[in-house]
Formats: structure tokens, sequence, C-alpha cells
């Protein structure tokens, strides 16, 4: 049987972003983000019930600040208590997973998505425009863990429990429980 464009994305294997079905879920993704960014702070239940619709999974007492950005918000899992701060953007083209009493600074950016390095394995022309390979890594994010402003997290990274990092690190290797990490590239400073 052949895989959808949607299996193909989950399992990490080079997918087409213009697929029907993705489409759909982007579209509906959008709805929902526009949706969310404009609702009133003190609407508690709305804003609930349209993190449920929007996000795979999302647990009592997260909260999350506009604006919020994501591609398809169904790949994202998100623990218990997590404060998400604004101006976050979550490219969950696979799985986002977030585990509890985390804290997410102003502008963190979550990546799964990646591309060939070489433009010509890269970039395939198409009547009227360009396609681009893009295949996906998921990024876990352990219990208590604390990420610093502007902080980047690359497709593949998994950051393990109890873990803080500094503020403007780009994360390109998993951080194991127990450390301080940052910098560009994020390197692990000490034990905590």
């Amino acid at each position: 049987m052949r895989k959808t464009e949607k299996q193909k994305m989950l399992s990490g294997e080079f997918y087409s972003s213009r697929d029907p079905e993705l489409l759909e879920m982007y579209h509906k993704a959008r709805r929902l983000i526009l949706l969310y960014n404009a609702s009133d702070s003190k609407d508690s239940d709305g804003r609930k019930q349209i993190l449920s619709d929007l996000l795979g999974e999302v647990d009592d007492g997260v909260w999350i600040e506009a604006p919020f950005f994501c591609d398809y918000g169904v790949n994202i899992s998100i623990g218990e208590g997590t404060f998400v701060n604004t101006n976050c953007m979550f490219l969950d083209d696979n799985t986002i997973t977030i585990g509890k009493n985390g804290l997410i600074a102003p502008y963190v950016q979550i990546y799964t998505a990646l591309h060939p390095l070489q433009a010509s394995e890269r970039i395939h022309k198409i009547q009227g425009g360009s396609t681009y390979k893009t295949s996906t890594k998921p990024v876990r994010i352990g219990d208590n863990v604390w990420i610093g402003g502007n902080t980047v997290i690359m497709p593949g990274v998994t950051i393990g429990d109890n873990v803080t990092l500094g503020a403007g690190s780009v994360v390109t290797k998993d951080i194991p429980d127990n450390k301080l990490a940052f910098g560009n590239p994020c390197k692990i400073i000490k034990d905590l």
C-alpha cells in the first residue's frame, strides 16, 4: 500500500507539503491560530477550547501567550503546567513533545522540518515555480525545562528533564537531564 504524504512526513521521508490533505490541515491550523491570537485573554474557557482543537494534546494548566504560531498544531503535545510565552513558533511537521512544568520564553522557535543542503538536491523546478525536498525529525523536550528567549531548537533534538537553556541558544544536539547549556551552537556548561 502506498504511503500518504502525511505518513511520509511523520516517518521522516521526503514528502510534498502541498499535498491536499496537508494543506487542509494547514488551513485549519491557520484558522484556529487566528482565533486564538485574537481571543480575549480573560476568556479562559474559549482559549482552552481553541487550543484543544488546535493541538494534539494540551494538558491542564498549559498557558500559551498570544501570538503563537505553528504549522499544523496536531503534532504538538504540551504537558501539564507548561507556560509558552509570546511570539513562539513551533514548526510541527513532525511531533513536538513538551513535558510538564516547562517555561518557554518569548521568540523560541522549534523546528522539525529540514531540507537537503545542496541546492541541486533541494530545489526541483516545476511548471510555474519550484518545489523543495522536505523531510522531518521529531523534537522531544522533557519535564521542568526552561528555554531562554530567542532559542532555536533544531530537528531531531531531544532535551532531557530539568534542563535550562540560555537565551539565544541554537540547539543542534541532544542535551541530557539536569544540565545548563547555552550558546551557538549550544553547549553543556555544567550539571544542575
